[in-house]
């Protein structure tokens, strides 16, 4: 595609869209989150249920219909099937206006089921268009502002629900979800794209199978599963210092609530801030390079948490920095998977990855909630444990993906000789 002002315009309206989109999702489970809480909850739903019901209703789909997911971009349009979900988020949040005007909880974690599967179906299709828009050169550019966007809907989604909540109104709520789906589904029909012909796909809804052939399939092509991997571990470690940073910053610092929100902000802020600068220090290639470095920034700044009670500035700048190198070695990755010669199986692709993910998602959960329970709630330790982690995918990197290791040690020897 020649045009950079038709390629700039389909890309920040991809960008929108995917603003738009995330940052609904997460505007309603917070929503649910801050607001039910004054609501008549069943006698068997307590608030920590309720929050454990929210997430797993936005993450259970991705388990099982990401194939289907896959599916859907490989064999049909993919600007067909993104327009087509972003369509469906008008009744579903139909579904989300009826439970917050009459105070329904059941309802409402429903429409957030319905979101989870929405954003799952349309997501390969979603991911897929970065590269038909822009090209191969364009990839490591379009996938870091394309994850910046998905951090800041995630960071003003969140803070809204928060506002909203201390100046709750239901036709307030009701009308932010559908000026937002609005909004998204506006973004989603400016976008312009070069598709690829349309292939049969072998995706069904069997995840494991899917999982399994994904994983031999991708063999054929350079460093894809190592990507996924890297990836998806970025998930499983963010999962979890998310969840510790809210017990550290409450237990060790004795923060409130909205200075713990205030070091969620600067953790999102820092992963948007480092995808964005990954993206366009990249250039036209993805930049391995980055990958160790930015494992290396992760892992020093978690062990900086894990051992000292840092000044509440340097905490909050260490958060920053972590989560800032997340963001340099996430984007070589997607930009990796981006680039490999898959054609349109690149929606399978993006398929596997959501699954896998979600797998290190939950796995991360679960893990977070074992060192928790042995630890009693000690947050230093649950830094130590992720610590351990970001050790154990270095070395996993260092192992099956030379290329990650060379091309980092080109990068060092480059600017050593500068200096």
């Amino acid at each position: 595609m020649n045009n950079t002002r038709y390629t700039q315009k389909s890309w920040n309206a991809l960008f929108a869209s995917n603003f738009f989109g995330v940052f609904n999702d997460n505007l309603l489970k917070n929503a649910i989150i801050f607001i039910s809480v004054g609501w008549a909850l069943p006698s068997w739903l307590n608030q920590s249920q309720l929050i454990s019901l929210v997430s797993a209703a936005l993450v259970l789909p991705y388990l099982f219909l990401s194939p289907l997911g896959g599916h859907l971009a490989v064999r049909y349009s993919k600007l067909r099937v993104f327009r087509f979900f972003k369509l469906l988020e008008f009744p579903i949040m139909f579904v989300a206006a009826l439970a917050f005007w009459f105070e329904w909880v059941i309802p409402a974690i429903l429409a957030v089921f319905l979101m989870g599967i929405q954003s799952c179906l349309y997501s390969p299709s979603k991911y897929s268009l970065i590269r038909d828009i822009g090209g191969e050169e364009g990839v490591s550019y379009g996938s870091g502002v394309f994850e910046m966007m998905a951090f800041l809907g995630i960071l003003i989604g969140t803070v809204t629900a928060s506002v909203i909540s201390d100046f709750y109104k239901p036709w307030i709520v009701v009308a932010a979800f559908f000026l937002v789906a609005f909004a998204g589904y506006f973004a989603t029909v400016k976008i312009k794209a070069n598709e690829l012909p349309t292939e049969p796909s072998e995706a069904g809804l069997r995840p494991f199978r899917f999982l399994l052939l994904s994983y031999r399939r991708a063999k054929a092509f350079p460093a894809v599963n190592i990507a996924v991997f890297g990836s998806s571990a970025f998930w499983l470690i963010g999962g979890m210092l998310q969840m510790n940073l809210v017990i550290h910053s409450k237990n060790v610092y004795g923060f409130s609530n909205t200075s713990t929100g205030l070091i969620m902000a600067l953790a999102a802020t820092g992963i948007a801030a480092g995808t964005l600068l990954a993206g366009k220090l990249s250039g036209n290639q993805p930049r391995k390079a980055f990958v160790l470095p930015g494992l290396t920034g992760i892992l020093v700044f978690m062990i900086l948490l894990s051992v000292f009670r840092l000044p509440d500035w340097l905490y909050g700048f260490s958060v920053f920095a972590l989560a800032m190198s997340g963001g340099f070695f996430q984007i070589p990755l997607l930009a990796t998977l981006q680039h490999a010669d898959t054609g349109r199986k690149l929606g399978d692709v993006i398929a596997y990855l959501n699954l896998v993910t979600f797998i290190f998602v939950l796995l991360g959960t679960a893990i977070f909630s074992v060192s928790t329970m042995l630890s009693n709630e000690n947050s230093f330790v649950v830094f130590g444990v992720i610590s351990g982690i970001c050790v154990l995918v270095m070395l996993v990197f260092i192992r099956k993906a030379p290329e990650f290791v060379k091309e980092s040690g080109a990068l060092w020897s480059k600017l050593l000789r500068k200096k």
